[in-house]
């Protein structure tokens, strides 16, 4: 996706740059010395700082382990999951198993889009099989449980052929171990192409559903246009060389301390959504009776990553703003963190200690959405803020 600029060009652009610096140096230089500036809200610890590849997930066990995921989009990725230790990140479980498998991809990492700690003694990671958005690899697309007091693999799940498309693009997960004999999970499609929609699995028999497939709430919406820095964002081109948006449908997912609410939000889109768990799983609630069950619960900001804790707060990114948001149980929200460094908030996670991790991985930034010319300056980070709340339970 990397483009090549002429040398006439960039000198151009340096000299352009140049310029604007130098005119913006001098009309600050005119402004009083008490001018006001933007005020930063919650007090932020960095946790990590990553100079490699871009990870866009995060998850904190029980025990304050920290897991991280790359997937493949265009950064040399060295390995897909990573846990943090030590100063370092060390592929997880191990380097063989994030090399794919080309003659059985069920067994190998192929391109981790998330991981999440189940609150039960494992780590699942979430493989898309679908470098670049690409159409998912067939058999490839999975669930893989690793047990946290041995690290190995203890359970793999691959998406069954009847809830993957073309399109699929499996993105983020929650669990629910007190339905079903050995838990249920849901899984947001993210489609940059198709519907959208809520993944249903039953973790004991592998079975799986599609449920709110292509409906308004899983769906991009088509009117928004994210602005990001003050400028429009997520432009890419189209093989006729025009700009367009970038459209992702649902993304985010948090599930409620009792499990009975699924809170979900596209990432094109400002809104959060919610829907009664038991519905999503009745075979016998049509897609038109599960539409209409949903609740738009209004504007949040855009969200890439959301989470809920064991109090029934749910919290949000909002990437437009350069903050983390909550929604607390009496249906208002406060903006918990505002702060510069937070560059494109990607996934959410409590830890142990009262803290809510995220990453700021600047995916606004990538090459794809500036003609080619990556625009990130990294190192990304692994950041945090106290929220004195505990994880949603999820047994």
């Amino acid at each position: 996706m990397l483009m090549k600029s002429r040398f006439f060009t960039s000198v151009f652009a340096i000299a352009v740059a140049a310029a604007s610096q130098t005119s913006f140096a001098t009309e600050s230089s005119s402004l009083p010395a008490h001018a006001a500036t933007d005020k930063t809200i919650g007090q932020l610890d960095q946790v990590f700082a990553f100079h490699d590849a871009m990870p866009t997930g995060i998850t904190v066990t029980d025990n304050g382990r920290i897991f991280v995921n790359y997937p493949k989009w265009g950064d040399d990725v060295a390995f897909t999951v990573g846990e943090i230790r030590e100063g370092q990140v060390y592929p997880y479980p191990d380097a063989a198993f994030n090399r794919e498998d080309t003659k059985d991809p069920a067994k190998g990492l192929i391109s981790v889009q998330s991981v999440v700690a189940d609150g039960k003694g494992r780590v699942w990671l979430l493989d898309t099989a679908a470098p670049g958005f690409a159409a998912p690899k067939a058999g490839g697309a999975k669930l893989v449980a690793v047990d946290l007091a041995t690290n190995k693999i203890v359970k793999t799940l691959v998406f069954p052929a009847n809830v993957m498309l073309s399109s699929t693009y499996v993105n983020d997960m929650r669990f629910d171990f007190r339905i079903g004999k050995e838990g249920t999970v849901y899984v947001t499609d993210s489609s940059i192409s198709g519907p959208g929609a809520i993944i249903v699995i039953d973790i004991a028999s592998g079975k799986a559903v599609r449920r709110l497939n292509g409906a308004k709430s899983t769906s991009p919406d088509p009117a928004f246009i994210p602005v990001v820095e003050g400028q429009q964002a997520l432009i890419t081109k189209d093989s006729d060389g025009k700009r367009k948006t970038l459209t992702v449908a649902s993304d985010g997912i948090a599930l409620s301390p009792d499990g009975k609410t699924l809170y979900f939000c596209p990432l094109s889109s400002r809104h959060l959504y919610s829907v009664p768990t038991a519905l999503l799983r009745d075979p016998n609630v049509s897609e038109a009776q599960l539409a209409a069950a949903v609740k738009d619960l209004g504007e949040k900001g855009a969200s890439d990553g959301l989470e809920a804790d064991a109090e029934g707060a749910v919290y949000a990114g909002d990437y437009e703003h350069n903050s983390i948001r909550k929604l607390r149980v009496d249906a208002s929200w406060e903006t918990i963190v505002h702060d510069p460094r937070v560059l494109w908030p990607d996934t959410l996670s409590i830890g142990p200690d009262g803290y809510l991790y995220f990453i700021a991985n600047q995916l606004q930034r990538q090459a794809g959405f500036h003609d080619g010319k990556d625009l990130r300056d990294k190192p990304y980070s692994l950041l945090r803020v106290k929220i004195d709340a505990a994880p949603a339970p999820t047994h």
